[in-house]
């Protein structure tokens, strides 16, 4: 199936400042992969999709190495990629990075926040329940982004960079996450409303345990679900770092249940 037919019926690339063009492409194709619409193994051409996009070859190649630093295509010869599919490996190892950075964050964070950033999070929190009710993903994933921005805010800016860069790589995943587990976002919402009450109410220890085990629930659920067996060794790795025993005595995966995820 040929770039236009996968796009059919699809909103068009829309460029509001022409300087700015290659940012404007990267971020439309990212959504096409990230939502489905362009799906693993699709040929992605540039001579097609300059056409399709009306766009030059020159903002497409810098899209193109922008998409083949996240790893949601691959760099091929002749100017052709293709949309890679789910890598247990790499889902691993990238959750395994974002549980230890962001459980460092929740405990830099915890006692910390302003009221207005307490306000800023109760505020994601329910446009994250808004936009999913209403299907809204685009939104739902901005909002979502921006509430475990603020829980983990001091840990500085270096690591904050590090910390939203994994969080934009995994957007695949918890998309994936989300149309397999489409009832239980109830129980996620719970874990977001677990890490937020830990950091805002100055409990470190706690901060660390909910975020860890929120983000590995991720992890696992993705990874069963698509490579059944392989397990998750370098986000166990992670936990038990994080939470020594209490990794297997508390953490629901244990047990062989799915923990929610985020």
């Amino acid at each position: 199936m040929s770039i236009g037919e996968l796009l059919g019926g699809r909103a068009g690339l829309r460029i509001n400042d022409p300087r700015q063009t290659s940012v404007s492409v990267h971020a439309y194709l990212r959504d096409l992969i990230i939502s489905g619409t362009l799906p693993p193994g699709t040929q992605l051409k540039q001579a097609e999709l300059a056409r399709v996009l009306a766009v030059s070859r020159t903002p497409l190649r810098e899209a193109f190495r922008m998409l083949q630093e996240e790893g949601l295509i691959s760099s091929e010869p002749n100017q052709r990629s293709r949309v890679l599919g789910l890598d247990a490996e790499e889902l691993d190892s990238l959750y395994a990075a974002r549980i230890t950075l962001e459980s460092l964050g929740a405990r830099l964070t915890a006692g910390r926040l302003s009221r207005e950033e307490i306000r800023g999070a109760t505020s994601a929190f329910k446009e994250m329940e808004r936009t999913y009710r209403a299907g809204d993903m685009a939104s739902w994933t901005v909002a979502h982004r921006g509430f475990h921005r603020l829980l983990v805010g001091r840990c500085g800016a270096t690591v904050l960079r590090t910390i939203n860069s994994y969080a934009e790589q995994s957007e695949r995943y918890v998309r994936i996450d989300q149309a397999q587990h489409r009832t239980d976002f109830g129980a996620r919402q719970r874990e977001h409303q677990a890490i937020f009450d830990a950091v805002r109410d100055a409990d470190p220890d706690a901060a660390v345990a909910e975020m860890a085990r929120h983000l590995a629930g991720t992890a696992r659920r993705v990874v069963d679900g698509h490579a059944p067996g392989h397990g998750t060794p370098c986000v166990d790795g992670a936990l038990a770092l994080l939470l020594g025993g209490r990794a297997s005595v508390s953490d629901p995966d244990s047990a062989g249940r799915s923990a929610p995820t985020g």
